[in-house]
């Protein structure tokens, strides 16, 4: 298996739907690879895999959803193996340059759908996020990320990775096609928010509410009442490794038996990481769930049903491609403190191009209750339409 320069594994002629009235139709749809297309390998970024499961003779629901609004799909793309990376390489397939900035990772796992949306491959992402497959690569690249409400949309037809935290999402480079493929998948009502969150993540102790983060919300929120929290290190740690558990337990129930028979060849952190889910106890996890109660408690308290909290999405721009082994492992951890919110919350949470960093890509977010998907990505518009 090859990976083209736009993330594609395999690539098809843009075709348009026979669906010329749909919400979608004109938009060209990439897919990860961990979603069944009738008739191609689904890969899940790794050669064992692929060379272990059938070819499905049907699509995965959410791509049906997809074509039937218009949308023509153009290709899979790559993945990190099993969707168990944040990082966006490929010990197999290789690793994308990131086209937002060429010094930096791409992030992961939905890298190939990032790559090819940026690269104006297509114009709809699909992928996955778990503890951030979605949002951490479109703040690194530069698009709009959704994860939306964790168990809003199907993963029927989907190579899974920890069901209790999987979610589709999806990749866009303009907020409008981001909207538009949440009012083909989502039937919400659409409330308006009446107060602002503003989270001020702290990491090693450096507050990661930045001037450029405060500028953005005196230019494009008036008229809400603004309340702020700060997560310290010490909650954000905790919140990555209740994560990381729960997220364990989850990777050895549903492929350890697959791992233990088949014996497949995983990049060197990913193995490190499968070793350790392996090892994990049901005394480990009812300790994390114990914690998990106390502190979603604390967390979700912020939140009445009229909130909409912002935040940045990761805690900066990507990590150069130089940087050391060590390092990913720190700053992974430091990573899944921000990404394990929604995750452990199941809230829906946007990432938004708005930032920068060292002149690369940053995202800031907007994160809501469970179920204000729409109302989520309808603030965002009317916040860039002021811009207009």
């Amino acid at each position: 298996m090859k990976v083209d320069a736009d993330g594609f594994i395999s690539r098809f002629p843009y075709v348009k739907s026979k669906q010329s009235t749909g919400l979608l139709t004109g938009l060209r749809l990439s897919v990860k690879d961990l979603f069944d297309i009738k008739g191609l390998a689904t890969g899940a970024g790794n050669p064992d895999w692929l060379a272990t499961h059938d070819i499905p003779d049907a699509n995965a629901e959410i791509i049906n959803d997809l074509l039937a609004a218009g949308a023509g799909f153009v290709g899979k793309t790559l993945t990190d193996e099993l969707a168990y990376s944040l990082n966006g390489s490929n010990v197999h397939y290789g690793t994308l340059p990131n086209p937002g900035a060429p010094l930096r990772i791409t992030g992961g796992s939905s890298s190939g759908a990032a790559v090819s949306v940026c690269r104006q491959a297509a114009d709809i992402g699909l992928g996955t996020d778990t503890g951030g497959s979605i949002r951490v690569p479109a703040s690194y690249c530069g698009l709009y990320g959704f994860r939306p409400t964790h168990g809003v949309l199907s993963l029927t037809g989907c190579v899974p990775l920890a069901p209790r935290f999987d979610t589709v999402g999806w990749m866009c480079r303009d907020l409008e096609t981001s909207v538009k493929v949440g009012q083909v998948l989502l039937q919400q009502a659409i409330r308006p928010f009446k107060k602002l969150l503003i989270i001020k993540p702290v990491i090693a102790g450096v507050s990661l509410w930045s001037d450029a983060c405060a500028d953005w919300v005196l230019r494009h929120v008036t008229g809400l009442p603004i309340d702020y929290i700060e997560l310290d290190d010490v909650f954000l740690q905790r919140a990555s490794e209740i994560f990381r558990v729960l997220q364990g337990r989850e990777i050895w129930r549903m492929h350890g038996e697959w791992i233990s028979a088949c014996s497949p060849v995983f990049a060197d952190d990913i193995q490190q990481r499968i070793d350790w889910c392996s090892q994990l106890t049901e005394q480990d996890e009812a300790g994390a769930e114990s914690l998990l109660n106390e502190t979603m408690r604390e967390f979700k308290s912020q939140f009445c049903l009229d909130t909409l909290a912002v935040l940045p999405t990761t805690p900066g721009a990507a990590p150069r491609l130089d940087a050391t082994a060590g390092f990913f492992n720190h700053y992974r951890s430091q990573l899944m403190g921000l990404t394990a919110l929604a995750g452990l919350s199941g809230f829906p949470q946007l990432t938004m191009p708005v930032l920068s960093d060292n002149d690369a890509p940053w995202g800031l977010s907007l994160m809501a209750q469970a179920g204000s998907d729409l109302s989520v990505l309808a603030a965002a518009s009317g916040f860039t339409g002021r811009l207009q």
